[in-house]
């Protein structure tokens, strides 16, 4: 089992800045609804003030719109979110209550990184019966380093749109990221190569993206349906679904309930795999690069001590 573990998790329930040695007068200030879109903010900005609203062990779908991120809302220049529907209950009444202009939808303060991407699982028509599906598509995108990296290309434009003064920075220290986000993703690839083609079980569609880069299959789900939580009725259909499937590993987030999980792998001889899904308050995954060492190494290691016969 991979945990990502904090000297002190308390400090994690506030607001995490990252701030650069320039005067604050004239740094920018990034709002980031996500880690993710903080870590890659600060890549692309890092003169910036940025203030992540949410961390790793939090489910971006519920959060407190607390008076401290009110307030970063209220001096943010440039606000970075996944858009989709992820933060559909919360940054509405964040938006509202900051009474920033700049960060209003349509502005070019506000920027939603899903705009950038292709997503995967779009629906017509969603209602309360499917569970929490959204209809624009899965929001959890930035797992796919190809589609992060769509984001970055859209996100340095942007911040070059609202900063235009220091535009070639922001477009040089893209291309530089993209130079060694491609070298990379190449060594992930030809690294994950054995994963291809191996099973999990999952919950939510919190991984999906990973699976679909990584050609992994998702067999089951722990939720019965997205958003809701398991029962014991749902998980003796998924233990009599995978008895015979012989899956690597049963994957849940940091942020996840670990019960349903344990549940299933005392049942069924693989490991459970609590990982990040997001970039952490330290390391390992503590930056976008070392996140998907994270992931990898930990999958390919269940792969070893799990593979087929």
């Amino acid at each position: 089992m991979v945990h990502i573990r904090s000297k002190t998790w308390a400090a994690l329930t506030a607001v995490l800045v990252w701030a650069a040695p320039v005067s604050s007068a004239q740094a920018l200030e990034i709002f980031a609804c996500e880690p993710e879109w903080a870590a890659l903010a600060k890549v692309l900005a890092p003169q910036a003030k940025i203030t992540a609203a949410t961390h790793a062990r939090q489910d971006p779908h519920h959060i407190e719109a607390r008076p401290a991120l009110i307030g970063a809302m209220r001096r943010a220049d440039l606000a970075v979110c996944t858009g989709a529907s992820l933060e559909v209950g919360w940054l509405p009444m964040l938006q509202q209550r900051a009474g920033n202009p700049k960060v209003r939808d349509g502005r070019d303060g506000m920027f939603y990184a899903a705009s950038a991407v292709q997503l995967i699982d779009v629906h017509e028509r969603v209602d309360r019966s499917m569970g929490d599906v959204h209809a624009e598509g899965n929001p959890h995108f930035h797992l796919d380093p190809r589609r992060l990296k769509q984001v970055a290309a859209a996100l340095a434009e942007r911040l070059a749109r609202i900063d235009a003064a220091h535009a070639a920075d922001y477009r040089s220290r893209y291309r530089d990221w993209a130079l060694d986000w491609d070298r990379r993703l190449q060594n992930w690839e030809q690294k994950a190569h054995p994963l291809s083609g191996r099973a999990v079980v999952a919950q939510h569609s919190s991984f999906a993206y990973l699976w679909g880069w990584l050609g992994v299959e998702q067999i089951a789900d722990l939720e019965p349906k997205p958003g809701v939580p398991p029962t014991v009725s749902h998980l003796q259909q998924v233990l009599k679904q995978v008895q015979g499937a012989k899956p690597m590993a049963v994957v849940q987030t940091l942020y996840q309930d670990p019960q349903a999980g344990r549940w299933l792998v005392e049942r069924v001889p693989v490991p459970l795999l609590t990982l990040p899904s997001t970039v952490t308050a330290e390391a390992p995954a503590s930056e976008l690069p070392a996140l998907f060492d994270t992931l990898i190494d930990a999958l390919l290691q269940s792969a070893r001590s799990n593979a087929p016969r």
